[in-house]
Order: C-alpha cells, then structure tokens, then sequence
C-alpha cells in the first residue's frame, strides 16, 4: 500500500514542486524539493504568452468536454436502458455488436473517421471532437449492466398499469434511478475527453481551436525546432489543467454517496 501510495503521489509532488520553479532552476535544482519560489511569475508568463492562449485552450477543451461528455451520457444511458428493459428480435446481436466495438482500438478507426470528416466538412470544427464523443459503446454496456440492477421491470409495469408512455417512464423512472450509473458515465467520459490527445491533433489545425494537450505539446515542439525553451510553461501549465478536473471529482461525490446511501436501502 505504501508503496502505491507513493506510486501514485510522487508524479503529482513532482508537478506541484516544479511549477514554483524559474527555468534555470527546474534543470539544476532537486526535482523533489522547492528551492526560490517562482509560482506567481510562472502563472503571469503562462497565461500571458500569445496573448493570453492557453485560457482560450481550457476553455476549449472545456466545451468540447462538456457537450460531447453530456451528450454522451443522455445517449448511452437511454441505449443501455433499452437494452436492458425491453425484449426484442436482435436483442442479442445488437449487445454483441457493442461488445465488440469497444474492443476495436480507437487508432484503427482514425484514418476513416479524417476521411469521413473530410467528406463532411468538419475537419478543424468543433464538431470533429464533439460528434464522435456523443458516442461510446463501452459506456452503453456499463448502462445496461448498471440498469439491470438499478431498474425493477414491475415498477415499470406499475407505470404504464398507470398510464405513463415509455419515454415518460424512462425519464421521471429509468434515469433517476440510474444517476448513479450516469454520474460515473459522465465523470469517466468527461477526463478521456479532457486528456483526449490523438483526435484533437489529427482533426483540428487552427491553434485558437487545439486543447490544452494539444496546445502544451505544441509549446513542448518549440524547443525541438527553435532555440526558445517553454518546458516551465508546460509544467505550469499541466498543473493548472488539473484544477477543473480535481473541482469535477469533488463536486459529484454527493452523487456517489446519494447512490450507495439508497443501495444500503434496498
């Protein structure tokens, strides 16, 4: 445990005791101990350098995060509902399909999906990243796993004994009993988003579109083709990209909590 522990917090110190550091020191100093504190100039140069980019970066990838991350949980829970709730001919052949698909190495499918965007027109758009977030076959099986055991079939009998239309039933029913399942949804769709690094450099050119991965590689590139060094940005950088994750992970622990709390009840 100890050394997990340590595993898992020695990169993170390392962050945190880095960014107070000047460029000079971050080479010549302990990498795991502080030395003349930097913290205030190195945010003023980051937020600063081209005109104040990399805030246009966070809000970037917020964005792309947030609707692609939302859409993809209304998407998947209602197809993981579907699947779970109703019996139909395919049934079988469809959650096969799912299983499968999740098992396809994202990489593989880059090149047909630039030639498809390219037919469509939305290469370096938004919606290059945000449509094909909308959709995620892992996350349609954790739904349909989790509404198998969230959702009883006679309650939603007693909602159509009671007049209630499915789509009624699904939503005043089916998605409150599931925000638990959706809430973990969103949260895992939500970081891959947010350190999705492949599909934003292929699909996007214009550097006031590029997300905060793709932006701090690109600052990274500047030492390899110039003389200029930036590694002390990149740093500052990567640690100030944790912050919305970190006030994400915090802010939905009361819907994990919620979620155990009413398991304990039944």
């Amino acid at each position: 445990m100890a050394f997990f522990t340590l595993y898992s917090l020695a990169p993170v110190w390392w962050l945190i005791v880095s960014a107070t550091k000047n460029q000079s020191d971050l080479y010549t100093t302990n990498g795991l101990w502080f030395s003349e504190p930097h913290f205030t100039d190195n945010l003023k140069a980051l937020f600063t350098y081209q005109d104040g980019i990399f805030l246009k970066w966070l809000w970037n990838t917020l964005c792309y995060g947030m609707l692609g991350t939302a859409g993809m949980t209304l998407v998947c829970v209602a197809c993981g509902y579907g699947l779970a709730m109703y019996r139909f001919r395919g049934r079988g052949l469809l959650m096969g399909c799912v299983i499968g698909s999740f098992l396809v190495p994202h990489a593989l499918l880059t090149i047909p999906s630039f030639l498809l965007y390219t037919d469509l027109g939305i290469v370096d758009s938004p919606l290059a990243i945000i449509v094909p977030s909308l959709f995620n076959a892992f996350s349609v099986y954790l739904a349909k796993v989790y509404a198998e055991g969230a959702v009883p079939p006679e309650l939603l009998e007693a909602a159509r004994i009671d007049g209630a239309g499915e789509y009624r039933i699904f939503f005043t029913v089916g998605a409150r009993l599931m925000s638990t399942g959706a809430a973990t949804i969103f949260l895992l769709g939500f970081v891959g988003s947010w350190n999705s690094f492949f599909g934003p450099l292929v699909f996007l050119r214009t550097p006031e579109k590029w997300t905060v991965m793709v932006g701090l590689y690109s600052w990274l590139r500047v030492k390899v083709d110039t003389s200029a060094d930036l590694t002390g940005m990149v740093v500052v950088g990567s640690l100030i990209s944790l912050v919305p994750m970190v006030i994400l992970m915090i802010s939905m622990q009361r819907f994990w909590r919620s979620g155990v709390t009413l398991g304990s009840l039944k």
